[in-house]
C-alpha cells in the first residue's frame, strides 16, 4: 500500500468519526461543512465515486428528499446532491442498509485535523476569555458612589 491510499483511508475515517459527531452535536452546522468540503474535494480529485441518489430517512418538513451516496475509500457517506446529480445519477430508492461502513476509532480532534490540512483549513480562534468582561443585556450601571443624586446628564450641568 502506497502513501496515497494510507493517506486516503485516513481522510475516509476522519469522515466516518466527523459524520459520527455531527449527528450527535449539539450545533453540527461546522462539522456537516467540513464534512462536504472534504467530499466535493476528494470528489473533483478523483478519489470519491458518486453511487447514486437515496431518499433520506429523515424527510424535511414531511417532503421525501434525496441525498447523495458517496463512496470515499470503504465508507460510504450522504451529501446534498445538486441538479447535475439528479439528472446523471441513478436513484437507488430507499436507504439500503446493506451500505455499512467499517468499524472506526478516532478521536474527534484528530479527525478534524486530518481533514482541516487536507481542505486547507484554519479553524477561527475564539477571543480569550480571561480579558473579557461580563456583560448581560439586563445591566444596568449602579448610581451608588456617585456624587449628585438624582444624575444628571453631563450636558445639563452648570458651572
Amino acid at each position: 500500500m502506497d502513501q496515497k491510499d494510507d493517506s486516503l483511508k485516513e481522510i475516509a475515517k476522519a469522515l466516518f468519526i466527523i459524520n459520527r459527531h455531527a449527528k450527535t452535536a449539539p450545533e453540527p452546522k461546522h462539522l456537516y461543512y467540513i464534512k462536504k468540503e472534504t467530499i466535493n474535494k476528494l470528489l473533483k480529485e478523483k478519489k470519491a465515486i458518486k453511487m447514486g441518489l437515496h431518499f433520506s430517512d429523515h424527510p424535511k418538513l414531511s417532503n421525501q428528499h434525496s441525498t447523495l451516496l458517496v463512496k470515499v475509500d470503504d465508507y460510504y457517506f450522504h451529501i446534498p446532491p445538486t441538479k447535475e446529480d439528479f439528472k446523471g445519477l441513478k436513484h437507488l430508492g430507499s436507504l439500503d442498509q446493506n451500505y455499512r461502513n467499517p468499524q472506526t476509532k478516532m478521536s474527534l480532534s484528530k479527525a478534524k485535523k486530518i481533514v482541516y490540512n487536507y481542505i486547507n483549513y484554519k479553524p477561527v480562534k475564539k477571543q480569550d476569555s480571561s480579558n473579557r468582561r461580563y456583560t448581560s443585556t439586563y445591566y444596568t450601571p449602579s448610581s451608588l458612589g456617585k456624587m449628585e443624586w438624582p444624575p444628571i446628564h453631563p450636558s445639563r450641568r452648570k458651572f
